[in-house]
């Protein structure tokens, strides 16, 4: 997959544990909707490998003629998501580390990727359930 140029509103599972909040953009930049967004100094941008990842966007936030900060990307931080993930072939991927490689691939590859979550459940061929955590609800 490619990075995003279209919202791609995304399945989550109900979960009770879930968890919202915001990051501010950097300039001139947009991160649309079901993107993973990743931390470049203290602002959230499209995730690009080895950012540290912070979740997915809840909504489209189009800062592409403003400064760093001048909006705020709203994300989920944690939860259960819906993905393709490359390298997911069936039950016994349960538990591996997926990994994102921009704001739009998943995969269970880490060199030059981030951490994302885990395999929660298989759905079929490359589809699963992951278990996410941003970077800020993770244990220490």
């Amino acid at each position: 997959m490619a990075t995003l140029s279209e919202d791609t509103p995304r399945i989550y599972e109900q979960s009770e544990d879930a968890v919202f909040g915001e990051i501010p953009i950097i300039a001139s930049d947009i991160v649309y909707a079901g993107a993973a967004v990743g931390d470049s100094s203290g602002n959230g941008r499209p995730l690009a490998g080895g950012d540290a990842f912070m979740g997915f966007a809840t909504e489209k936030t189009d800062n592409a003629s403003g400064s760093a900060g001048d909006k705020r990307i709203k994300l989920r931080s944690k939860g259960y998501v819906k993905l393709v993930v490359t390298g997911v072939a069936s039950e016994d991927d349960y538990d591996a580390t997926v990994y994102a490689s921009d704001d739009n691939t998943f995969t269970l590859t880490a060199s030059g990727a981030s951490s994302i979550g885990k395999v929660h459940r298989w759905i079929s061929s490359t589809t699963c359930i992951v278990y996410f955590e941003g970077e800020s609800h993770r244990s220490l």
